[in-house]
């Protein structure tokens, strides 16, 4: 954690028979002044080079701002290093030695920011200013006093005061992430530059993606079509690999639902895994987008569009699905859970319209990426330095002839140990939602901590809210038997609420920039 310099007090004034440290912060200059700076008057400099000339020793070339706005250069040599670019306020001791500060930056430098212009988990972005050495702490460890230009967010234009261990070159573009109104964490650049992919990834995949049960209608109800063979047979192995209830009461059918709902398409391919891929869902989207391309010589330029982005042969379309750098506008859209119904199209029952089969599965296969990338944008290290991992994916289950996707977010919270002899905590937090006739739209939030399992649902309908409410005992029985520790049990009638949530960031710091 990096603090925000404020009114830190000055150490004592030394006594006149000790000057070691109005030494230690000196310059020794290679000429005299020759009466440019009289003793005791103060200049602006600017450091224009810095080369280590023997150990501990540095070679420095100054460019002095005389009262007058005269200017001229000096040659010095200094104990400590300089960062070229370097601001100072310098004071002539003598015609050969000049003590240095780093420049005050304007008397309106932030020591403190107002929480209510950047509420706690904004992103900061400034440039490196100037840099000063202030103190050498124990282990090796430097502590600079650094002055940010910052760039972005009302702010915009002012100065920040900062104390850092870190040696950020001046010049140098930072961003970091408020912490308090004295605190900031710094984001490593790798993890800057994943996060603006995903961001841009979500904006793209979330304003084409739809609804998966548009599509799984839009199939059931070409049962009676004539297809081609190839097309039929794709179709039919979509149907065939979803799911039952009965598979995802038992564990091992959950798990294995798990696998093949195309959350690791991805990883498979990478793997050499291809002997999988004829259950993963994404798997036979891609498929079935590769069936129908050749059946539309006609297609539109829209449709033109989506085949040349989707219908790829598979491992070239799988490892090219993240894209570059961009704005995360639409990002927290694609962030929210669960994803709202989007119907890309119209599509009606018993009407062979190809082409609109195409956009459907291009919009069904765009929502299983939205899910993948939300995970990976909800995977992070926390301030707190906990290890928080998230698996977001949405998966259709027969209900009888009904199919109804499943949305499902699990996340895992690995946190640091207290002590020595403490054993690391993992805190489990499930939320699942999905609309089950004739029971209406659900969501349930669990979570697992400290061995204690309490659960939150909510029913849109009011007769559902009160009908599971009334079963809540027997569900915690149920719950109890099973060797589960049972906490808070509740349901409610309406939605979770749905506030604004703070998005973790990797620490980063481009020194290079």
């Amino acid at each position: 954690m990096t603090e925000i310099s404020g009114s830190r007090p000055l150490p004592a004034t030394p006594p006149p028979t000790r000057t070691s440290q109005a030494i230690d912060q000196a310059l020794k200059l290679l000429q005299p002044l020759d009466g440019a700076l009289a003793t005791g008057e103060t200049a602006k400099a600017e450091v224009i080079a810095v080369r280590e000339a023997v150990a501990q020793s540095f070679q420095v070339l100054l460019r002095l701002t005389l009262a007058s706005g005269a200017q001229t250069t000096v040659q010095a040599t200094s104990s400590q290093p300089l960062a070229q670019g370097n601001l100072l306020n310098v004071t002539a001791l003598s015609d050969t030695r000049l003590a240095l500060s780093l420049q005050n930056v304007g008397e309106r430098a932030l020591s403190k920011l107002d929480l209510s212009l950047l509420p706690v988990g904004t992103l900061i972005q400034g440039k490196v200013e100037a840099r000063e050495q202030i103190a050498q702490l124990k282990a090796q460890q430097t502590l600079y006093r650094v002055v940010v230009n910052l760039l972005n967010t009302p702010l915009a234009g002012s100065k920040l005061n900062v104390e850092t261990h870190m040696a950020l070159p001046v010049g140098s573009l930072l961003t970091a992430q408020v912490q308090g109104g004295q605190a900031l964490s710094f984001l490593p650049l790798s993890g800057r530059l994943d996060q603006l992919a995903i961001g841009q990834q979500l904006q793209a995949q979330g304003s084409r993606q739809g609804s998966l049960d548009a599509l799984l209608g839009a199939l059931q109800g070409l049962a009676g079509a004539d297809l081609p063979d190839g097309l039929r047979g794709s179709i039919d192995k979509l149907l065939a690999g979803l799911p039952d209830l009965a598979q995802l009461s038992d564990a091992k059918g959950l798990a294995k639902a798990l696998e093949n709902s195309g959350m690791l398409l991805e990883a498979r391919l990478l793997g050499g895994q291809a002997g999988a891929l004829p259950q993963d869902l994404k798997a036979n989207l891609l498929r079935l987008i590769a069936q129908l391309s050749p059946q539309l010589p006609n297609a539109t330029p829209l449709t033109a569009a989506v085949v040349g982005t989707l219908a790829q042969a598979l491992p070239t379309f799988a490892r090219n699905t993240l894209g570059a750098l961009g704005q995360s506008g639409g990002r927290q859209q694609a962030l929210g859970f669960p994803l709202p119904p989007r119907l890309q199209q119209a599509f009606e029952e018993g009407e062979a319209d190809l082409e609109t089969l195409l956009k459907l599965a291009a919009a069904a296969v765009s929502r299983l990426q939205t899910h993948q990338l939300a995970s990976l944008a909800q995977s992070q290290t926390t301030p707190e330095g906990h290890l928080l991992t998230t698996w977001q994916l949405e998966l259709p289950m027969r209900n009888q002839q009904e199919l109804v996707p499943l949305q499902l977010k699990v996340q895992r919270e690995e946190q640091a140990k207290r002590g020595k002899q403490e054993q690391a905590e993992t805190l489990w937090r499930i939320e699942l939602a999905f609309d089950l006739a004739p029971l209406g739209p659900l969501q349930v939030q669990a979570q697992l901590a400290y061995g204690s399992l309490s659960s939150q649902m909510w029913a849109e309908r009011l007769d559902t809210a009160r009908l599971i409410d009334s079963e809540l005992t027997n569900l915690r029985q149920r719950l109890l038997d099973a060797g589960l520790t049972v906490g808070d049990l509740a349901c409610r009638q309406g939605i979770p609420p749905q506030g604004p949530r703070t998005n973790l960031e990797q620490r980063w710091v481009d020194e290079t920039a």
